[in-house]
């Protein structure tokens, strides 16, 4: 792929990471992939932005290439947000509200990549891009907000909603999983919710995929998609697959349910996201997320166990 300038805010998390990796294996690194992290840019400060977006559409131009964000910026401490509202709204709407003003002032397309929280969590079947919403978390209703603030503030934006993401940067289910394996005999593991695993490294190419679609001129028509690992399993299940990967016995993980460990934020009982719709406008579906997390481990062992790299 080529003719594309890259944005990536929240370059430094754990999605945003992959973005970096994958923009560059991608693009290549002359100096139009940039992927700021928090420190670097805020994206809730209208000045700080416009700067960002207003800098990639002149290296874009410069270069002849054509300028997308991908915003992985985002607030996602999910307990949290049920006592402090206001800060996840800061940042999940108001962050990506600026970022849409700043990419239509300067005809920059964007990509802003979402949740499954904004779901009821009550389907029995997989959730469909235009399936109403209904969050019932404080987390899910400020994602839910900066969707509609994107979607209303540039016509060139696109939302990707994903679900149960996991990567080697960061704090994850996984990592938790295999620290917990080396420090109790036995562990349970909410066996009643129901979602998508998903690997940064695959989302994060689908996204890429998505974002040089719309550089070249090939923009989806359906302005929300979902993307995720294929299938479905419950945490119970995500969990024992982490345990046979490392080689731990899998009979120590026992299921429980939901009600047995309550959390400030309640859970979406099912959050699985059909990936129709992305396959439908002609983007590579992502493989099946037991295959994914064997290849995570493969490729990123060490980082998944906490390990030093180099």
């Amino acid at each position: 792929m080529t003719g594309i300038a890259l944005l990536i805010p929240g370059g430094r998390g754990q999605l945003g990471t992959d973005l970096l990796r994958c923009g560059r294996d991608v693009v290549g690194d002359g100096g139009l992939v940039h992927g700021p992290g928090s420190a670097d840019l805020d994206i809730t400060d209208a000045d700080s932005v416009d700067t960002a977006v207003a800098g990639l559409a002149a290296s874009a131009a410069e270069a002849g290439v054509r300028p997308v964000v991908i915003n992985a910026a985002a607030y996602t401490a999910v307990d949290a947000a049920e006592t402090d509202e206001a800060s996840a709204m800061r940042v999940n709407r108001d962050g990506p509200a600026r970022l849409a003003d700043a990419c239509t002032t300067h005809d920059v397309a964007l990509v802003h990549v979402s949740t499954d929280y904004v779901f009821p969590g009550d389907a029995d079947r997989p959730y469909e891009p235009a399936d109403p919403t209904g969050p019932r978390s404080a987390y899910g209703r400020t994602k839910l907000a900066g969707e509609r603030a994107v979607l209303d503030g540039c016509p060139q934006a696109w939302v990707v909603r994903t679900a149960w993401v996991y990567g080697a940067a960061g704090g994850n289910f996984v990592k938790t999983m295999i620290r917990l394996e080396a420090s109790r005999d036995t562990l349970s593991v909410v066996a009643d919710q129901i979602g998508s695993p998903t690997w940064t490294g695959d989302l994060a190419a689908g996204l890429v995929e998505l974002a040089g679609r719309v550089a070249a001129g090939q923009a989806p028509a359906r302005r929300v998609l979902h993307c995720t690992n294929a299938g479905q399993a419950s945490w119970f299940e995500f969990a024992r697959a982490v345990f046979a990967e490392i080689g731990a016995d899998e009979a120590r993980v026992g299921p429980c349910t939901t009600a047995d460990f309550p959390r400030p934020a309640p859970r979406p009982a099912y959050s699985v996201l059909s990936g129709n719709a992305w396959a439908g406008e002609g983007l590579t579906p992502l493989r099946p997320w037991r295959e994914a997390l064997a290849v995570a481990f493969r490729e990123h062992r060490d980082e998944l166990r906490g390990e030093p790299v180099g």
